[in-house]
Order: structure tokens, then C-alpha cells, then sequence
């Protein structure tokens, strides 16, 4: 899995007719900034409005998944944000001009091909996972649903349907890798069963429905009259039922093509947690609604885990600063450097990382039998970490110093000792005015909170 950031390098677009309004449109997805997220933007609407890909904006779930914002409404999304999610991009803005995607041929290749033609790009900042951090399970037992997901660093799905169907029967598709999605699972097209498709139209849906783009499946006999009916109603000459109960001949690309579907409806679905998922997802009988309602689970444990605001630390990441790049920022040295890497940076906070081990010096003096790291050095590592990022807020930090002029509310919770890795965020509590930052830190080892304060740094010029 990619582990920074990515969006595409151009403009891309594709058109074509909504599969259950029925209404032609074109879709433009556009590049965007870091933490963007996915949204859609109804430029056919006065205003342009925004909606975005979010699980508390979803309004409806038949037969596709609705989001509506603002009272801008944007139908059927799953199959563009499955695509997105496919190719691991995490920041683009997707103007469309009516009120629901084109459904192209009924799965999501041709987004994949379309994103594909013009690439994507790495971007600055890491990638924000939400990992599971326990099993999370979702069940219905009228309709014999069963979700659930487990703790993986990787995403990985499996899904089964079983729609008692002598045509289907039970069905199982596996996601192990998402780096396989644009060749496994993006071309698997939508699908229903005969028998509702009448109950579909009278409900006002499939309007852009056809055999182009959506497999019906025949699980009983069928008169030569139905036929002839089904024909009047897609404006075909004749519609005929493949040996193998598929109407009109359509010819299946997997053999389990439907399972793999709803394995891509559920990876499309799942985007509107919000973040990207670290997680081992199963799933039995899944469906528009279960997922969602699955979704919206997840997304309650992901704000529960971020109100902790304990900051992640993984060891196999990258930094976004190394010790070189801060030393380029910073003029302290040794023995008194106190941040060995920056792991994120955004204009609002960061996340630094201090390694403390029996080499320092200060364990020499403090304390030879018992050695503790001093509170005041916790704070200075605080306050080299703030420090880089108010430097960030410059065009050319080698051009400025960081004085630290005030600490408040100080609390030293726990004891540091060698061996513990000490986890910083410092976050702005206000924008920095006239050089003057205002910021909370937090030092954490593990998921314990071992200090912190409010700290206020100068940004002062060099030549001054």
C-alpha cells in the first residue's frame, strides 16, 4: 500500500447516462491538495455546491448509495469512489454536471482506465490510515448478513453471496492485495435478477438501465410473451436467455463476476469512512445498506480512537523529515538535539519522534542508579518539535530563529526512561499573528500520556 498521499497529475473526464435516473452527464475529476479527501461538486447547480464523500451525508440506499449535502444530492456513487480507492488515490474533486454518474458499462474500469491514462502522483504528506484496532462486527439476521473487520496492517476483503439460485448459487471473491483491483475486481459489472427488474422501474429506478451495462440473471422459466415484453422495454429487436440463465447472451468476464462486484460495491461503500482502511474486512450478503450502516460503525471507532488523540508512530514508514532535514531547520547539535524525525507536518500540527536511550548524556548525572529523562529536556523536545513547525510557516526557515518566550499548564505524568521511543504532537491553538505561536504539546510513550503544556514560541529573523 502506497504510504504517502496521491492524486492525479491532470484533468480527466468521462460522460455518459446515470443507471437509475436515467440523466446523461460528465464528470471531471481534478487534482487536489493534501487532505482534500474525495467530493463532489454539482456544477449544474447554482452555487457549485460541495458534497462530500462522507457516510453522514448518505440519504439513500436502494439499489446504490445516495449522498446529499446542502441540498445537493449526488446518486450512485459507489463504483467512482471504488475506483479512487483501487488506485490508492486519496485527493481529488469530481465536478459533475447532473444528478448522478454515468454508469458506463455497469462496473468501475473504465473510471480505472480513465485515472490511469493521465496517472497519479505522490504528495507531501503521509497517508492518515484509520486502522481497526479490534474486531468490529455487524450482523443482520432477517436478511443473514454478517460483516466484520479485523486488525491488519494491509487492506484486505473477502466476500460471499449466496442468493439461493440455481444460476448463481454461492459465490466467494477475495481482495488480498488492493494493488490488484484495477486487474481483479474493476471490471465486474452490476447485476440483478429477472424477476426485479419490473419492481426496479416501478420504483423509478434502472431508467438508464440496458444489457450494455448490467448483467440480469434468469433463475426460472421464462415465456417467449416476457420476452417479447422485456424487449419493448429496452428498445431491442429480440432479447434471448443464455444456457446458463443470463439474459440476452451477455457473457460473464469471471465466473464468480457477481461476487466480485459486490466486493467492489463494498470497497466503494467503505470510502466513506473517510480515511484509507488497515483492516481485514469479511463479509456475507452484503448490500448497499448493510455497508453503510457497516461504514458508519467503523467511522464511530474512528472518532472515539481519534478523541484519544494518541498520535501513531510505525517504525516501517519513512519520515517526512529525516535527522539531516532537521538539522537544516534547527541549530541545535549534539548533546542537545532532541528530535530524531518528523513523521507528520501539516500548517496546523506535527508529530515528532524523540528515541531515548542510555547513551544520553544527562543519564550520566540524572539519575546513574535510577535513570530518569528531566521533565525540562521532555519539554525542550516539545519545543524543538513545535519549533519545526513554525519553521514550516515560512517560505525560508534557514532565514529564522525559534525562541520559546512562554510554558503553561505543565504536567509531567509518568516517568521517562531509557528504551521508551517519546511520541510529540504539538498542534497551534490559534494561527500564528505576527510571529507569535500559540500551542499544545503532548509527549506520549506508547498510548500514555507522559507530558505536557502549552508552549508560545517568536519567530524571529535572523538579521534581526
Amino acid at each position: 500500500m502506497y504510504t504517502k498521499q496521491h492524486t492525479i497529475k491532470a484533468p480527466v473526464t468521462v460522460e455518459g447516462v446515470g443507471i437509475h435516473t436515467g440523466a446523461n452527464s460528465k464528470m471531471i475529476f481534478l487534482p487536489a491538495d493534501v487532505n482534500h479527501g474525495f467530493k463532489f461538486q454539482r456544477v449544474d447547480i447554482e452555487g457549485q455546491p460541495i458534497v462530500d464523500c462522507d457516510v453522514d451525508n448518505v440519504v439513500d440506499v436502494s439499489r446504490g448509495t445516495t449522498i446529499e449535502q446542502d441540498g445537493a444530492r449526488v446518486n450512485t456513487v459507489e463504483h467512482v469512489l471504488a475506483a479512487l480507492v483501487g488506485l490508492q488515490i486519496d485527493n481529488v474533486l469530481i465536478q459533475i454536471d447532473g444528478p448522478e454518474p454515468p454508469i458506463m458499462e455497469g462496473s468501475s474500469i473504465k473510471f480505472v482506465e480513465a485515472l490511469m491514462e493521465v496517472g497519479v502522483e505522490e504528495q507531501s504528506m503521509l497517508r492518515n490510515f484509520f486502522e481497526v484496532p479490534e474486531g468490529v462486527f455487524y450482523k443482520e439476521d432477517d436478511r443473514k448478513v454478517e460483516i466484520a473487520a479485523l486488525p491488519l496492517n494491509d487492506y484486505r476483503l473477502t466476500v460471499m453471496v449466496d442468493y439461493n439460485s440455481p444460476v448463481l448459487g454461492s459465490q466467494h471473491a477475495a481482495l488480498n492485495d488492493i494493488a490488484d483491483f484495477a486487474s481483479e475486481v474493476a471490471s465486474s459489472r452490476t447485476f440483478c435478477f429477472l424477476h426485479e427488474v419490473e419492481a426496479l422501474r416501478k420504483a423509478n429506478l434502472i431508467k438508464g438501465g440496458n444489457f450494455n451495462n448490467a448483467i440480469v440473471v434468469v433463475d426460472q422459466v421464462v415465456s417467449k410473451d416476457t420476452l417479447d415484453e422485456l424487449a419493448d422495454l429496452f428498445e431491442l429487436p429480440s432479447v434471448e436467455v443464455a444456457e446458463e440463465g443470463i439474459l440476452n447472451n451477455v457473457k460473464l468476464r469471471h465466473p464468480n463476476e457477481p461476487a466480485r462486484h459486490k466486493l467492489l460495491d463494498m470497497v466503494g461503500d467503505l470510502a466513506l469512512v473517510g480515511r484509507p482502511i488497515k483492516g481485514q474486512i469479511l463479509a456475507a450478503r452484503p448490500g448497499h445498506a448493510a455497508n453503510v450502516a457497516f461504514a458508519r460503525k467503523l467511522k464511530s471507532l474512528m472518532l472515539k480512537s481519534a478523541r484519544k488523540n494518541v498520535p501513531t508512530y510505525d517504525i516501517h514508514q519513512p519520515p517526512v523529515y529525516d535527522v539531516n532535514k532537521i538539522e537544516e531547520m534547527l541549530p541545535h547539535r549534539y548533546p542537545f538535539r532532541l528530535v530524531d524525525k518528523i513523521t507528520e507536518i501539516t500548517d496546523k500540527y506535527v508529530i515528532g519522534v524523540k528515541n531515548v536511550t542510555i547513551n544520553e548524556e544527562f543519564f550520566t548525572g540524572h539519575f546513574p542508579s535510577n535513570p530518569v529523562m528531566p521533565g525540562v529536556l521532555q519539554i525542550e523536545a516539545m519545543g524543538q518539535t513545535g519549533g519545526i513547525l513554525v519553521l514550516n510557516s515560512v517560505d525560508n526557515p534557514e532565514n529564522y530563529w525559534t525562541y520559546f518566550v512562554g510554558v503553561e499548564e505543565c504536567k509531567f505524568r509518568k516517568m521517562v526512561v531509557p528504551g521508551d521511543t517519546l511520541v510529540i504532537k504539538c498542534e497551534l491553538i490559534q494561527p500564528i499573528r505576527r510571529g507569535i505561536a500559540k500551542m499544545k504539546g503532548q509527549a506520549y510513550v506508547g498510548e500514555k500520556l507522559v507530558t505536557e503544556a502549552i508552549m508560545t514560541a517568536s519567530l524571529v529573523k535572523k538579521d534581526n
